[in-house]
């Protein structure tokens, strides 16, 4: 499944890239929803007739609100929009997780639907609600092509897993941009980037917290289970940092310009500067559609915690249908309202090396409640992180000898470190640190694409992680 994965892969985007180019003018948009379209539909058939059914609704809802602007019927077009959405969002993501509570809580038996999750349904629901959200508010033009806002919602670099572009972002590139050979090149580069991030560290390190997640819980030494939670955060930090930067490079190619997702969230102080680095685009979705329209910070600081609990019990359940993505977000809504009583001014006297630990610690065992279902498991591997089955065992030993290389590579890869010294060579003013900057960044991207390309092929654990979101 993983080769013929990389095949069709390889093979559609050469295809689609040519297509593209050679078309002229407004042809590129329709080569573009066409190329995208399919390259959903080779995932999941059926439901491009639901993404379909989306574009449609949003881009009538849209046309409507523009119409009535002014008077009450928008605000009721408007709330129809959001309904639609939330409603087709709740019902394939949500309906299983909801007939499974009320068996539980009533005794009943009522079979579970078991409808597959639509690929990427929470990126694309959350991309068409904040179109009418932002017509509505005046912020952004009705779109009155419908092939154009065809692109917008199936655009298929950022698809899958984001980052979610609003429609403002790209707004005025859907039907007026450009692309030269640099663009192209760097956009190239990006991908090349993120196919590496995504193949060579997070593949691999992510063989060891599946290994550790799939033990005993009750007889791992701490050493073993801090080891698997480390593997996790790499995994699924440059399993989706990959990915978005893959759809970054790929956007660029077609002269799109889509936002920063990530920004070495792991070298953060605090909670409050981690989720500023972490998925920024949802952060900055739910901040805009959620938190300031429940008044944010404008109406007391017992109002702004109520606000900052409820914006997060939302992101949590977003993430994933169960109980252990509630009880994620509920993790971070404590400790950001922490952070706004007293911690941060406490946080901010202190060395940032005692805050990156702080953070890195909460974080950690925040993974743990989002990587695991059950409360047993989740409770199993918080007592083997504080030793209940030992601190340290031959097995954990040997773990970390096997995997110091990989977890060294993920460690600095995880900070700017390389960006920083990538800056310096460009801005060296030497003709030896233009020289090797320029080499490395043609050679550099050629071979992370090679080993990339090697790695998958060879491959039997290529998963996506944010796929199920």
């Amino acid at each position: 499944m993983v080769f013929s994965s990389v095949l069709f892969l390889f093979r559609f985007l050469p295809v689609f890239f040519i297509c593209y180019y050679v078309a002229p003018g407004r042809m590129k948009n329709f080569i573009l929803l066409l190329g995208s379209l399919f390259f959903y539909a080779w995932g999941e058939p059926v439901y491009v007739l639901l993404m379909l059914f989306s574009t449609l609704s949003d881009y009538v809802h849209g046309r409507l609100i523009e119409k009535y602007r002014g008077g009450g019927r928008a605000k009721l077009f408007l709330v129809s929009s959001v309904l639609i959405n939330l409603l087709v969002l709740c019902f394939f993501k949500y309906a299983d997780f909801l007939i499974q509570t009320v068996n539980v809580l009533f005794g009943t038996s009522i079979p579970p639907l078991n409808l597959p999750l639509p690929i990427g349904i929470s990126f694309y629901t959350f991309q068409t609600m904040s179109y009418t959200i932002d017509v509505y508010r005046g912020e952004a033009e009705v779109q009155r092509n419908l092939l154009d806002f065809g692109v917008f919602v199936t655009m298929f670099p950022q698809l899958i897993a984001g980052p979610i572009v609003k429609y403002r972002d790209v707004e005025e590139r859907l039907h007026n941009r450009s692309v030269d050979i640099c663009t192209v090149s760097c956009g190239m580069k990006r991908f090349c980037v993120g196919l590496a991030k995504k193949v060579l560290i997070a593949n691999n390190i992510g063989e060891l917290w599946s290994e550790i997640s799939g033990m005993n819980l009750g007889e791992i030494s701490a050493l073993t289970a801090w080891l698997g939670i480390l593997a996790f955060a790499f995994q699924i930090y440059f399993d989706f940092s990959g990915y978005s930067d893959m759809a970054i490079g790929l956007g660029k190619m077609m002269g799109f310009y889509f936002p920063e997702n990530f920004n070495y969230p792991y070298i953060s102080a605090s909670v409050t500067e981690f989720w500023r680095r972490w998925h920024i685009s949802l952060g900055s979705w739910f901040r805009e559609y959620v938190y300031i329209p429940l008044g944010g910070n404008r109406k007391g600081l017992p109002r702004q915690l109520v606000n900052i609990f409820i914006v997060w019990m939302l992101t949590g359940i977003w993430h994933g249908a169960g109980w252990n993505f509630l009880l994620w977000g509920l993790w971070f809504a404590f400790f950001l309202s922490l952070e706004k009583l007293f911690l941060g001014k406490i946080l901010s006297g202190l060395p940032r090396a005692a805050g990156i630990l702080y953070n890195s610690l909460l974080v950690l065992v925040g993974w743990v409640l989002f990587a695991l279902e059950t409360p047993e498991q989740i409770w199993g591997y918080l007592k083997a992180m504080a030793g209940a089955g030992g601190v340290l065992d031959s097995q954990g030993l040997y773990l970390g000898r096997q995997y110091i290389v990989l977890f060294a590579l993920a460690a600095v890869a995880a900070t700017p470190l390389f960006t920083r010294l990538v800056k310096q060579l460009e801005h060296s003013g030497t003709g030896l640190g233009i020289g090797v900057y320029r080499l490395g960044e043609k050679v550099i991207p050629v071979i992370l694409l090679i080993l990339a390309v090697a790695g998958i092929v060879d491959a039997s654990y290529n998963p996506f992680l944010y796929f199920r979101f």
